[in-house]
């Protein structure tokens, strides 16, 4: 068994929010659409069940950390790349080729507040994060320290 990693996962809150988790059953959902290829290489290669990941909001009025999910399926070829009438359609993505892959995640907590970037750019701790550094990557890893401190920042803005 692989020891237990640490992601943060982007999205729009207008695509996707923490909200969304809600209505899907079990609070589970496929985690599509990623169109980066260092992204794509961590939730081919790295991503594993079981690994914990920050939802996080982004490209909104209010970024940040929404919750914690829980990688519950390993990564598989992204359907939607397939498909021609879905926006994340890929037409050099092949069946016997995938360019692109997905994992399912269930979402586990819900932060009464998001963790904003703002919060955790000012946190002293977090300087080496990589959301701090390239904030730009839509799948990325979060140190077990760093997952921890957000985790206690998450619960002092209850």
């Amino acid at each position: 068994m692989s020891k237990q990693k640490y992601w943060l996962f982007k999205t729009e809150p207008t695509v996707f929010s923490v909200d969304d988790f809600v209505s899907e059953p079990k609070q589970t959902t496929l985690w599509e659409g990623v169109r980066n290829y260092q992204a794509r290489n961590y939730l081919r290669d790295e991503v594993n069940v079981g690994d914990l990941a920050f939802i996080y909001h982004s490209n909104s009025k209010s970024a940040g950390i929404a919750g914690i999910m829980k990688v519950v399926k390993p990564a598989y070829p992204d359907f939607t790349a397939f498909d021609r009438s879905n926006q994340y359609f890929d037409p050099k993505s092949k069946l016997d080729a995938p360019t692109w892959y997905m994992v399912d995640v269930q979402l586990l907590e819900k932060f009464p507040q998001l963790v904003s970037l703002e919060r955790i750019k000012a946190t002293p701790t977090l300087k080496e994060m990589v959301l701090v550094k390239n904030s730009r990557l839509s799948i990325q890893p979060v140190t077990k320290s760093e997952f921890k401190v957000i985790e206690k920042l998450a619960k002092a803005i209850r």
